[in-house]
């Protein structure tokens, strides 16, 4: 494949699609599942939130970990857990025998994986690619996740699950164990062992790298402003998306074998983004783009907290999945672009715990205030996020403004 982005991005992007098919399937199956266990609007929003958690306990400790090791191990080592998680649900559904506490572990324990292999790949495209093809990265890297986890893995999820409970978890483990298989046979062209330690680095010791990063991410004012806002934001809209198959499925009325399908179409709005957003970001600048794409994002979540039908909720989801695309492909260029990378890993860790970690508190909180009506977590939540970026707004245009600065002295 030609992409001009180097073998190196090539196989980290092929690993990536086995990975997101697997990631799609699941996102599908794992819910359905749940609803055949449980119908308690706080269990459904559990197994949201603790497919978050682990961002909260394990994103810094696995961030300084990933700077110290090869990352190509990392990621086998993260993939071949994933897919053993995987093939345990599948066996454990067959023999009859899953209860919602078991798929609330296992969720936890692909989390914890996903950690690990997110933290790694992310650290990895500053080291393969140059400043300018950051945008262009993550745009594909983005655009191949939609494809394969909301047109193939969803559905497929669906179809799969409608065969045979445990058939998605099996095919699940076996796309996981491929990628951690493609990850360790291929060669790399760039090293992928820890960078030489500046001269003013910290001590090597494992917990002073910890306090090393976090340090830096609170006196860079840039990250932290952007970790603060990104938390607000990912808190409320966790919220408001706790309960979103019980939401579709009740209040509006889906059958629960189309409930991929409609992922599929609300994936048409994420590919879209992710496909125009390296364009969106040359016509607008990269600030504007951000805070432009955030504010119409947050609307359409407050929307939906009305909407009669399912064919409202369709395109308010399409609306959402590209603006948020758009955000999150420039928001990961402008993190490469700021956090030097001997101590990506670190701040990326230090940052999700953050971002992430608060996140599932916010599922959780959204399952609570569902039970006085599955509507409410969308008006709530999607109320309080425009608030949130009509206050941050200038900010989010300056920071992204000078993450393209510095990009550019970078370069030279």
């Amino acid at each position: 494949m030609s992409n001009g982005l180097g073998p190196d991005f090539n196989r980290i992007w092929s690993a990536g699609l086995l990975t997101n098919l697997a990631d799609g399937v699941l996102r599908l199956a794992a819910p359905l599942l749940a609803i055949t266990l449980t119908r308690d609007p706080v269990l459904i929003s559990l197994l949201s939130a603790l497919s978050l958690l682990p961002w909260l306990f394990f994103a810094v400790p696995i961030g300084a970990v990933v700077d110290r090791v090869d990352r190509r191990k990392a990621l086998f080592l993260g993939n071949l857990a994933r897919a053993i998680i995987g093939l345990a649900v599948s066996y454990i559904v067959y023999q009859d025998a899953m209860t919602i506490e078991i798929l609330l572990l296992a969720t936890f324990l692909w989390g914890v994986c996903e950690v690990l292999v997110d933290t790694t790949s992310q650290a990895i495209l500053p080291e393969i690619l140059k400043s300018d093809q950051l945008e262009r990265g993550n745009s594909r890297l983005n655009t191949a996740e939609v494809i394969v986890a909301q047109f193939v893995g969803s559905p497929l999820g669906g179809l799969l699950y409608a065969v045979a409970i445990a058939l998605p978890f099996f095919l699940s483990g076996i796309g996981f164990a491929i990628a951690a298989l493609i990850v360790s046979i291929f060669p790399f062209h760039t090293s992928l062992k820890p960078a030489e330690r500046a001269p003013d680095a910290p001590d090597p010791h494992f917990l002073n790298e910890i306090k090393f990063g976090i340090k830096y991410m609170y006196e860079e004012k840039r990250i932290f402003h952007l970790v603060v806002i990104t938390t607000l934001l990912g808190f409320f809209f966790s919220l408001s998306n706790a309960i979103a198959p019980l939401f579709i499925i009740e209040e509006l009325g889906v059958e629960p074998r189309y409930l991929g399908i409609l992922l599929a179409i609300q994936g048409l709005g994420a590919l879209a983004g992710s496909v125009l957003a390296p364009r969106i970001s040359k016509t607008m600048g990269r600030g504007r783009a951000l805070a432009f794409n955030l504010l119409i994002a947050s609307l359409p979540i407050f929307i939906i907290g009305f909407v009669p039908n399912v064919w409202y909720f369709l395109p308010l989801g399409v609306i959402i999945g590209a603006t948020i695309s758009v955000w999150n492909i420039l928001l990961m260029s402008v993190y490469q672009s700021i956090i030097p990378r001997e101590l990506y890993g670190r701040i990326h860790g230090a940052r999700r715990t953050i971002v992430w970690g608060l996140m599932p508190i916010g599922s959780v909180i959204g399952g609570f205030v569902a039970r006085g009506g599955l509507r409410l977590p969308y008006i709530i939540g999607g109320l309080i996020s425009l608030i949130v970026v009509a206050f941050s707004f200038k900010r989010i245009v300056q920071i992204g403004e000078e993450s393209v600065a510095i990009s550019k002295e970078n370069d030279k």
